[in-house]
């Protein structure tokens, strides 16, 4: 089958297109997906280049998101038949364990992501365990259907499950154009909250205030982001950051809290060093909730609220497969606002 592989960690010119990559095989409980669309993701890029305890088989496939069809079923799979359009929810659980009898799937002791530690959705075929699928319903464009998974349960687990943003609070988004935020800020409104977005320039300020936000505040133009955030909510500070960001963001975000408020995070794409001021945390009774994915009821439960339109997955671009390094500059630069799409099929 055709596939983007890598035989060795490294930068982005270690992955090759292939045609020759072996086709998988369902195993018991799994499914064989015909993939239409893939979405890139900033974890693609740590997975390439690798860390220690990272212990991969190569060649390795990315991509944790995808849309497609059912081409095959593996043994004791009910429920679903071939031809039925599907996505998947990326969090890969054993289902044994106390974290996932309590329901944790993203607590699993054998947690892994899709793309992550097993092969991917960078290629025609993908196998999943058939307990991650939804069905997509008809009309529901694919391209949109590949956009949701992996921002979307991630966002709703950090947002709802974790960080339980109710109705009335204040919540500030911290950068408005990556997969996560966009759908932060949906979710954050649909829950009830006022949502306020830092964003890298005019235009995504712009593209903020159309998915929702209250307010949205072009950095570029206001630096001391801190300073105009106290000042938009007079001067008490909000119940919530999402800060994604981490090193060149933390303090900000810190300070940017109200008495009781929360720091939510699922990642640190300038650095995980981020010094954390003490002082702010116990004088202002702070809470810092770290997050990874999410289980399969938040996936239900989100993807429910993506198929009634209630939250719209953002799509940048789509590149066809032999065009990856293209739709990689472009992630990585940080040019698009929403979900950069690879096509396969």
């Amino acid at each position: 089958m055709r596939a983007l592989a890598f035989y060795q960690h490294g930068g982005p010119e270690v992955l090759v297109y292939r045609e020759d990559i072996p086709v998988p095989q369902p195993g018991p409980g799994e499914v064989l997906v015909a993939v239409k669309y893939a979405a890139l993701n900033r974890l693609d890029d740590f997975v390439r280049t690798g860390w220690r305890g990272l212990d991969l088989t190569f060649p390795h496939i990315l991509g944790s998101d995808f849309s497609g069809t059912i081409a095959a079923l593996g043994a004791e799979v009910s429920g679903w038949s071939a031809g039925q359009r599907v996505v998947a929810n990326p969090t890969l659980w054993c289902g044994k364990c106390p974290q996932c009898l309590a329901g944790w799937h993203n607590r699993c002791d054998a947690f892994a992501i899709l793309g992550e530690h097993i092969p991917g959705a960078y290629a025609e075929f993908v196998r999943v365990p058939a307990r991650n699928l939804v069905a997509i319903p008809d009309g529901y464009p694919d391209n949109l259907a590949a956009a949701a998974p992996l921002v979307c349960v991630t966002a709703w687990h950090m947002l709802i499950t974790a960080g339980r943003v109710r109705a009335g609070e204040t919540l500030l988004v911290v950068g408005a154009g990556g997969g996560v935020n966009s759908v932060a800020i949906q979710i954050a409104k649909l829950a009830g909250a006022t949502v306020l977005v830092i964003a890298a320039d005019v235009e995504k300020a712009a593209k903020a205030r159309a998915l929702g936000a209250d307010l949205a505040i072009d950095r570029a133009a206001e630096p001391n982001w801190s300073k105009a955030i106290y000042a938009a909510t007079g001067r008490r500070g909000v119940d919530v950051v999402v800060d994604n960001v981490g090193a060149a963001t933390w303090g900000n975000s810190l300070r940017c809290l109200a008495r009781g408020g929360r720091l939510l995070t699922v990642g640190g794409t300038t650095g995980y060093e981020a010094v954390t001021p003490v002082n702010l945390m116990f004088g202002k009774h702070l809470s810092i909730i770290g997050s990874t994915m999410g289980t399969q009821a938040d996936f239900e439960a989100i993807m429910a609220q993506v198929w009634a339109g209630k939250v719209k997955p953002v799509v940048d671009r789509i590149f066809p497969l032999a065009e990856y390094p293209a739709a990689l500059a472009r992630m990585m630069a940080g040019e698009g606002f929403g979900k950069i799409l690879i096509q396969v099929a």
